[in-house]
């Protein structure tokens, strides 16, 4: 299918892409509907819901095994990774040293 797009007005040409991007997204949105359809097909077949495979998925990898406690509330930690907590560059800005805040 050929268009003679020069033989065509601004407003018609408007209109044409505004008909484009429709279709574009119709095709987007029945292209998800049928990759849902099979994936929910292939978790069948081993005897699962697509949501007991998704909720299964976990949470993210582990931050990492906390290395430093503050002193004053031990339920707050750190990895050492990352930005230091507040907590933390309060009691090294109060003479503390990193390992005085090691468990």
């Amino acid at each position: 299918m050929e268009i003679a797009l020069d033989a065509l007005s601004k407003d018609e040409l408007k209109q044409l892409k505004s008909d484009v991007e429709k279709a574009l997204k119709t095709i987007d949105t029945r292209r998800k509907a049928e990759a849902k359809r099979a994936a929910e097909q292939a978790a069948k077949e081993f005897g699962f819901s697509l949501d007991e495979i998704i909720d299964a998925g976990g949470t993210k990898g582990s931050k990492g095994a906390p290395k430093y406690a503050n002193p004053a509330d031990t339920s707050m930690t750190w990895t050492g990774r990352g930005r230091k907590p507040n907590w933390v560059i309060e009691a090294l800005d109060a003479g503390k040293t990193l390992d005085d805040l090691r468990l």
